[in-house]
């Protein structure tokens, strides 16, 4: 989750076990960051936790909160910044979920208007109020993009395509794993790519 740039993912998951831990066996974007929200990591599961339970608050409290800590000076490697608080802004959806009473993350998620503003905010006064950060890894775990991004389709650039596809085989050839781990992912790409 970041505010500052719309990112395009290619999700794989195969077995999936859980849409709030885990959820992804890879991700490619076009766009890798340092630092972003990662509220579906594994280790983000106690910060789901308490987010959940703050959903179930009095609206009332929660922009309380907020304005508290509008008024302190977070460490500048914080990703979320005071600038980003708007206590009012948030407000109705809080009533929602206030009047909803998620019994648990994947349920707040789902809920109409909780989006990425509302979980920074919840996410910001589950660290600093209650110490449960949540995970800042980017679950990016590599990038390249091929094509347009603005809707309009336009012939296939089959040479850059066959590229892409040398690279992931000569990863592969060359990633620290087991021989029948290799194979079996040359076998999954080149069912991909014929």
């Amino acid at each position: 989750m970041n505010d500052r740039f719309a990112r395009r993912y290619h999700w794989h998951s195969e077995g999936i076990e859980s849409l709030t831990i885990d959820p992804h066996a890879a991700i490619c974007s076009d766009l890798h960051l340092d630092r972003t929200l990662n509220l579906v990591a594994s280790e983000s599961l106690p910060a789901q936790n308490i987010i959940t339970e703050l959903s179930r608050e009095h609206p009332e409290k929660l922009t309380g909160e907020l304005r508290k800590l509008q008024t302190l000076s977070l460490p500048s490697h914080h990703e979320i910044t005071v600038k980003d608080i708007h206590p009012d802004s948030i407000e109705k959806i809080l009533l929602k979920t206030y009047e909803a009473k998620a019994d648990d993350f994947q349920t707040l998620l789902a809920m109409p208007g909780v989006g990425a503003k509302t979980l920074r905010a919840l996410s910001l006064i589950a660290e600093v109020t209650y110490g449960t950060p949540a995970s800042w890894k980017d679950p990016v775990k590599f990038s390249f993009a091929h094509g347009g991004k603005d809707g309009h389709p336009y012939p296939v650039n089959r040479e850059a395509y066959d590229e892409s596809i040398e690279f992931l085989r000569t990863t592969l050839a060359r990633a620290r794993l087991e021989q029948t781990e290799k194979d079996q992912a040359l076998k999954r790409l080149l069912e991909l790519f014929p």
